[in-house]
């Protein structure tokens, strides 16, 4: 009696803890806790599946290097007889036109840039030292798989800010990215969101160029021709103004250690505030300093949002990016900002977009399907099995109002596999009841007692009924660590109706059958 009076306890207190999780998602009102989530095949929303363009961030590698180069050779005073070009975007050509100054370039190369590859170095007809250089493969490479994944994490760091609940985001391969949005409905906004690369930097307009000759090809060297984009609040026209801007950034994004929205009092527009760290804030503070009544360009993925005369020395590292943006965009650009930028540009190969309509229809078919299943199967147990079919069927109920507690409790998606695995979960709940039911019969059929068959029965049936459940748990296992989204919701559901459907045969019943039996002393059993 001790012993079938803990059972209960325990029984009570794991029915009580399963109403208590499943009650948000029947009224949210009634329960602080979050409700079951609805994958994307429920509830509607985004799929997409970008490419990383990794072959731009090695080029981005050869670019960053070769400023320094400069930068270097400037700081040497040797700059004016060394041209620095790069060929292929992947390949650094170096001319160094005086003998003396060769030395100088040869030891900043060891020194600085030992990894570079040596291609070719041979003099020209001029007598000038003629130089090719790239990255190594194995280097090439590593940027390339850092780039995914430092696309993967920045794009997830997006998506978390963005507010996107349950979102499934993982690498495809070397360089794809599967992404699922449940529940987003704006999917321009979000497309816009995930994919702009957000390279924030800093330039000096080149004033002595004038835009409108730089629009017909003429560009100084080292300088390029950008545009601000800004609509007409009348005609909702877009108005673009040129700018030539010299090549090299001043300063870029990845010093930032903030980006907010603010509004501006004097115009009430929103404008996006940004903080650098302390090095940005140096960098930033002597860039203002040196160029004070020149104009500074702030760009963002090769646009330009703002062009202020620098006024004075800026201390501080704060700055202020204006554009006329409406509130939902200085929220997006603050998102991307604060994230991070792309280390290489993303392609969208894949979209496909579930309307809640559709969701809908997955979620009614499904409930459909389980209750049918479940109905046919609870009058299948009462007809076979008589009164024990419906100690079966209370099991069973039980069985699935775990299911769905454990779902709400460690905050799993339900997708409509996922379904599918609650509906399978129910054939095999009551398949352990099935084997202990026959057991049951057999003991009684060779003159036991009730309760003698009963106990024989359990202890014989129960061993293997575990055999068959760990090799299905050993099964699901499998497919949630192998498997691709859908796939793991099956593997999850699955797990948690074998785990519940163990419990619910070999305890909850066996404490039925005990209490009917020992406490309210049952001579004969209707099995």
């Amino acid at each position: 009696m001790k012993n079938l009076s803990q059972r209960l306890i325990v029984v009570l207190v794991v029915i009580i803890a399963a109403i208590i999780y499943i009650l948000p998602t029947i009224n949210p009102s009634l329960w602080p806790h979050k409700k079951i989530n609805l994958g994307l095949d429920l509830q509607g929303g985004m799929h997409l599946v970008l490419e990383v363009d990794t072959d731009k961030a090695v080029e981005s590698t050869i670019e960053r290097i070769s400023q320094e180069i400069r930068g270097f050779l400037k700081k040497e005073r040797v700059g004016r007889s060394v041209v620095i070009d790069r060929l292929e975007n992947t390949k650094i050509s170096v001319i160094i036109r005086n003998e003396a100054h060769i030395e100088v370039f040869d030891k900043i190369l060891d020194s600085e840039f030992p990894n570079l590859r040596m291609l070719s170095r041979e003099k020209g007809s001029d007598e000038a030292l003629n130089i090719m250089m790239d990255l190594p493969d194995n280097e090439a490479d590593h940027i390339k798989k850092m780039a995914s994944e430092q696309a993967l994490e920045t794009i997830r760091n997006r998506i978390d800010q963005f507010g996107v609940s349950e979102p499934d985001i993982r690498r495809q391969g070397e360089k794809r990215i599967l992404i699922q949005l449940p529940g987003v409905k704006d999917t321009q906004r979000a497309k816009d969101l995930i994919g702009k690369t957000a390279l924030l930097e800093f330039k000096l307009l080149d004033e002595t160029a004038d835009p409108r000759e730089a629009e017909k090809g003429n560009l100084p060297p080292r300088s390029e021709l950008l545009y601000q984009v800004k609509a007409d609040p009348e005609t909702k026209r877009e108005i673009k103004t040129p700018f030539v801007v010299k090549k090299r950034a001043l300063l870029t994004g990845a010093y930032l250690t903030d980006a907010k929205v603010e509004i501006d009092s004097q115009y009430n527009e929103p404008y996006v505030s940004i903080k650098f760290d302390k090095k940005g804030a140096r960098i930033f503070e002597k860039v203002t300093e040196e160029n004070v009544k020149k104009r500074l360009a702030i760009v963002l993925d090769n646009r330009v949002y703002s062009a202020p005369v620098i006024q004075e020395k800026i201390p501080g590292g704060e700055a202020r990016i204006t554009g006329s943006f409406s509130d939902e965009e200085a929220r997006d650009l603050a998102i991307v900002l604060r994230a991070g930028a792309l280390p290489a540009p993303v392609n969208i190969l894949e979209e496909r977009t579930v309307g809640p309509s559709l969701g809908a229809d997955s979620i009614r078919q499904g409930l459909i399907s389980m209750c049918v299943g479940g109905i046919l199967v609870v009058i299948f147990m009462v007809i076979y099995y008589k009164a024990s079919g419906l100690i079966a069927d209370f099991a069973l109920l039980l069985n699935i109002l775990l299911i769905a507690a454990s779902l709400a409790g460690f905050q799993a998606t339900l997708t409509l596999p996922g379904i599918a695995g609650v509906i399978l979960t129910i054939g095999m709940a009551v398949d352990a009841n099935v084997l202990i039911f026959e057991r049951i019969r057999e003991e009684m059929g060779i003159g036991k007692t009730p309760h003698a068959a009963v106990k024989a029965g359990y202890d014989r049936a129960t061993l293997t009924i575990l055999d068959a459940n760990v090799t299905t748990l050993i099964a699901a296992a499998v497919l949630f660590q192998f498997g691709t989204g859908a796939i793991k919701g099956f593997a999850v559901t699955l797990t948690v109706g074998v785990i519940s459907s163990l419990f619910t045969a070999l305890i909850v019943s066996r404490l039925i059958f005990d209490y009917l039996l020992i406490s309210r002393k049952m001579k004969k059993l209707n099995i």
